[in-house]
């Protein structure tokens, strides 16, 4: 019998992507197969995120559910970002934990299970090279890492602390990747880096000269490939000829997060973002202009150091310039070894009080919430092109995402999975919209 392995992600797609990996690792090296069951397994691994404090403070809660409940001699690993972050400290602080394993070091996770008590969690190690097990789950959307680790200094992200410098990936393993994923029956695949625009500003060994906007194109031309999409551009990096790439590739989806942060230009001085405002509204107007029916994500934190009022303001004025369809926002968070944390230790600057912070961003959610129904309600009638990825057999409903990332549901009594429809918006309920065949 195989041995068991669980394994629970906590965080963003890169995490995500980081568990795919070491399944497929543990799976072809060491003879697991993946349960859901926690009680079930003989290895529980945790896979966690440090961006924000609160998942971090979840982690040792959940380390203490999964020791009431699984069973004699299962090891428990944990592994990200967080990892990364506290290493040895998390095993002083829990005996329960086997090993720890950074963020940057997925590559290891096969050794690192028999050992006893270690912490591996070096964020120069360089395993951009590295060519993991090939996942045995076929599905219609894949993701492929083209980067690890990040270059910037955002003064409030934690993220280079956890994953290291900035290393592209070899775009010859990249597009190796990608034509396994199509061969067997993959339709959309996601690049995935912390800046992906900026792709190809330094390898760990000799590479031909390629940047973003070329990596796109050469992905675009392979056979049976049918979309592209990726996460997370940086807005300094959209330059003219990426936007070009962008707009004209059919194969590369109208759906692009941009994170903002903030849309006061004090704010994003203070942040270390490198752009302004004003040219965050220049590129999406380039590229509004060359697609109208763009939809455009954003990031936003409230309550950054110092932000005023008006520094809020501004915010609520790009969102209503911009009209994000997707917006993930937050309070900010204070994270160890980040500028601005040392700036509230050293008192050169205050936090916004709590309680300011959630009326903002109460305020910032429900305006947001007012524009997603005023723009999804002009959706009714257009014709949107789905990706059927699931079929919902007992209330007859196939749903897949639009090109523009848009969720569409359409009634149907045909299992339609893996097919490209064309669709007609009849009804929106929320974010979500209803549809039918054309």
């Amino acid at each position: 019998m195989s041995k068991k392995l669980y394994i629970e992600t906590l965080g963003c797609a890169m995490n995500e992507r980081d568990s795919a990996h070491m399944i497929a690792e543990l799976e072809e090296k060491e003879f697991y197969s993946l349960t859901d069951n926690p009680k079930e397994a003989d290895l529980i691994l945790i896979n966690t995120c440090s961006v924000r404090e609160k998942p971090e403070k979840k982690l040792f809660s959940e380390i203490g559910q999964y020791v009431k409940i699984k069973k004699q001699g299962a090891k428990i690993g944990v592994c990200g970002c967080t990892a990364s972050h506290l290493g040895d400290k998390i095993l002083k602080r829990s005996k329960a934990v086997d090993f720890v394993l950074g963020a940057r070091n997925v590559s290891k996770i096969s050794q690192i299970i028999h050992q006893k008590r270690v912490a591996w969690v070096d964020i120069d190690y360089d395993d951009s090279t590295y060519v993991f097990s090939q996942n045995q789950h076929s599905a219609l959307k894949g993701m492929i890492n083209i980067s690890i680790g990040c270059d910037k200094k955002c003064t409030y992200c934690i993220v280079p602390h956890t994953r290291g410098n900035e290393i592209s990936i070899p775009a010859d393993l990249i597009l190796q990747e990608a034509r396994r994923l199509v061969d067997s029956g993959t339709k959309e695949i996601l690049l995935l880096g912390q800046n992906v625009n900026n792709y190809g500003k330094r390898f760990s060994s000799a590479h031909r000269a390629i940047d973003f906007t070329q990596l796109l194109n050469e992905m675009s031309q392979i056979n049976g490939l049918e979309r592209i999409r990726f996460t997370s551009p940086h807005p300094l990096h959209m330059d003219d000829n990426f936007i070009l790439e962008f707009a004209q590739n059919p194969k590369i989806c109208k759906a692009i997060h941009m994170p903002l942060q903030s849309g006061s230009n004090e704010i994003l001085r203070k942040m270390r973002r490198g752009y302004s405002k004003e040219w965050f509204l220049n590129r999406v107007e380039k590229m509004r202009g060359l697609v109208p029916e763009l939809s455009i994500g954003t990031d936003i934190i409230v309550g950054f150091p110092t932000e005023s009022e008006e520094d809020f303001l501004d915010t609520l004025d790009m969102l209503e310039k911009v009209r994000f369809d997707t917006m993930y926002s937050f309070i900010y968070s204070s994270r160890p070894h980040t500028e601005a944390h040392h700036w509230l230790e050293e008192e050169q600057v205050h936090l916004v009080d709590e309680y300011i912070a959630k009326e903002r961003l109460n305020r910032l959610k429900d305006r947001h919430k007012e524009i997603l129904t005023e723009d999804n309600a002009k959706q009714i009638g257009k014709i949107h092109q789905v990706l059927v990825e699931n079929y919902d057999v007992q209330n007859l409903w196939l749903e897949g995402r639009s090109n523009t990332n848009k969720l569409v549901r359409i009634r149907t009594d045909k299992n339609l999975i893996g097919a490209m429809c064309d669709v007609k918006i009849t009804e929106v309920k929320g974010a979500q919209l209803m549809g039918e065949l054309v």
